[in-house]
């Protein structure tokens, strides 16, 4: 039932998801969708050590809400980041 959930809110742009921004590759990474902030936070170490043990560098991961259209944006897609991801509603 909660996975349900998640995907509805997922839909209106309401879920949690966590993005890593890498500057080697440059690239941009989005996890989720969570139902809250908690869930978010508490996946969001596993994520960075994963790609720590992949040798990214310049690792930086924040909480936020949103909607990503791509889950991973590579550095030759990155000049329209904009049009790739809705606003950010808010981020503990």
């Amino acid at each position: 039932m909660q996975e349900l959930f998640t995907r509805l809110i997922d839909l209106v742009g309401l879920a949690w998801w966590v993005e890593v921004k890498t500057e080697s590759p440059r690239c941009i990474y989005y996890f989720g969708p969570f139902l809250t902030a908690d869930e978010a936070e508490a996946a969001k170490p596993g994520y960075v050590e994963d790609l720590q043990q992949e040798d990214a560098q310049g690792i930086e991961a924040v909480t936020k809400r949103c909607k990503p259209v791509q889950l991973t944006i590579y550095d030759d897609d990155l000049g329209e980041l904009p049009s790739k991801v809705t606003p950010s509603f808010s981020s503990p």
